[in-house]
């Protein structure tokens, strides 16, 4: 998935070209070179009006011809390691057929630092699946995840997250920011409707499952004094400060700053009353959009 990422596109089909049987790139009509870069490799290059990541992704995985059954899903600024490509080259076809999905480890790298503390790795992602198993909720506002109605299995090798444009301090922060509304939104919307996910949280499930049992009981905090106890549960006691400065901006920014602004936005709301439509009406897209410049043209030019 592509939208104005010349800083990262090449460096991420670098360590998938001539490896996977094929690659998409589902851009969002990039104004930068993300196009003239993502050509220089055999790719097929897809455009197509972008709406929320969930819906890209389900667009593309339901509306896109795959040759193959299995699929390893990838943003721009991510990089798969030699170690995981060996490993998927050699075990995916012999994987049993109850076998849906595989946890691959995240490697989070920071302003060029990998952020090894703090409970950040290793960390893991449902990246790769059967096609026809997938499904995605759309009620994901900013953490987009992909379940399968199958098992699953975990594969102890990386895929690590490197965003170039992130060295940029400003883009990080305002990055979080505008991340913030759109959490305190979900947030309030799956308290109220106490649904949280298409999978059933347990603590002792899936890392999607945990994830989802740990944030029921992040819902039941009190807000404010949660974002600190967890930046200092982070930082201090799961040992953050060991990845230096990159570590305390990184732990500051995504633990603290980012959580204080969402809970911000709860009390506000909440305060205000909102309803599900008034909450609706106050996400602003993040992404490409392309209805005010009137009807976009798909442009699925597979070259």
């Amino acid at each position: 998935m592509t939208f104005n990422e010349e800083a990262n596109i090449a460096l991420c089909l670098q360590t998938v070209s001539e490896w996977a049987s094929e690659i998409f790139v589902v851009d969002s009509f990039s104004t930068d070179k993300t196009e003239e870069i993502a050509r220089r490799f055999p790719i097929k290059f897809i455009q197509h009006a972008y709406e929320s990541a969930p819906a890209q992704w389900d667009w593309a995985l339901r509306s896109l011809s795959f040759q193959n059954e299995w699929v390893l899903a990838l943003d721009a600024d991510f990089r798969v390691s030699m170690e995981l490509k060996s490993a998927l080259a050699e075990k995916l076809m012999q994987l049993p057929p109850h076998i849906d999905g595989l946890y691959v480890r995240h490697r989070q790298v920071f302003r060029g630092r990998f952020i090894k503390h703090g409970t950040i790795y290793p960390r893991y992602w449902l990246r790769v699946f059967r096609r026809q198993a997938v499904y995605i909720d759309q009620n994901e506002l900013v953490d987009q995840h992909f379940y399968v109605h199958g098992s699953t299995m975990k594969i102890e090798f990386d895929i690590a997250e490197d965003n170039v444009k992130e060295r940029d301090l400003s883009f990080w922060v305002s990055k979080q920011l505008r991340f913030a509304e759109r959490a305190a939104v979900e947030e309030i919307k799956r308290r109220s409707t106490g649904e949280l996910s298409p999978t059933t949280p347990s603590l002792f499930g899936s890392p999607d499952q945990q994830t989802l049992w740990l944030k029921e009981r992040w819902y039941r905090l009190p807000l404010y004094s949660r974002s600190v106890l967890y930046f200092l549960y982070r930082y201090i006691i799961r040992l953050g400060f060991l990845d230096g400065k990159e570590g305390f901006l990184y732990h500051f920014s995504q633990a603290l700053l980012y959580r204080i602004v969402v809970d911000t936005y709860i009390d506000e709301f909440l305060q205000k009353e909102l309803t599900q439509e008034q909450l609706a009406d106050r996400l602003k897209p993040i992404g490409p959009v392309h209805a005010a410049a009137g009807a976009p043209k798909d442009k699925d030019d597979l070259r």
